[in-house]
């Protein structure tokens, strides 16, 4: 009798190691996940610096408007949603040649928010919501922009979902802990990207 419960005992236990292990194991790094499709064109919301070349005195900020104008000084109101910043640029001087203000205007833009494409990120972090994305914004800053994990979070099973078309999505598992261990590569992230932080299973 009394060998009998240790043989069940010794079961039980392997049972319980075998289902940590398999929980407790990294995800190999996703090899099916498309590319980041950068999309750096501006949209209500966002907002950048212009800088003009003599120009101290122009405002050097600007938000487009849900309309998806800005006001520049001294060639009003101009449409700017859907354009890369670069054509922003030419159209600026564009405006400033036409209405006499410069005879060779040396235009820079910066943009300083993608107020327009958001990340979501949501379950286990510590501000679950939208975030905006950046150029160059990976999955390990997206999550510390969110507060970073909580204390029950699966940081080792994180699954990362994004658009490849209207009708399409790529759904893959991803390892913080293996990004952060440097086993992995961090990955570089794309507006519309969400991101899910499960719950540990215990």
């Amino acid at each position: 009798m009394l060998a009998r419960a240790v043989r069940l005992l010794s079961l039980l236990a392997v049972v319980v190691l075998v289902t940590i292990g398999c929980r407790g194991s990294r995800p190999p790094a996703p090899t099916n996940l498309p590319a980041a499709t950068p999309s750096t064109t501006v949209g209500p919301g966002d907002v950048f610096e212009v800088y003009v070349v003599g120009e101290t005195n122009l405002p050097k900020e600007y938000r487009v408007q849900p309309d998806g104008t800005i006001d520049f000084p001294y060639v009003d109101r101009l449409a700017v949603s859907g354009l890369e910043p670069q054509d922003i640029v030419s159209l600026l001087k564009a405006k400033l040649v036409e209405k006499k203000i410069l005879s060779a205007p040396q235009v820079s833009l910066v943009v300083k928010q993608y107020n327009s494409k958001k990340i979501s990120v949501i379950g286990q972090v510590a501000k679950p919501g939208s975030i905006a994305w950046t150029e160059g914004m990976k999955l390990v800053d997206a999550i510390g922009l969110s507060g970073w994990f909580t204390n029950i979070a699966d940081s080792n099973h994180i699954i990362l979902t994004r658009h490849v078309s209207k009708e399409k999505t790529v759904t893959v598992t991803v390892s913080v802990d293996a990004i952060t261990d440097g086993a992995q590569a961090d990955i570089p992230l794309q507006a519309g990207d969400t991101i899910k932080v499960e719950a540990r299973v215990f």
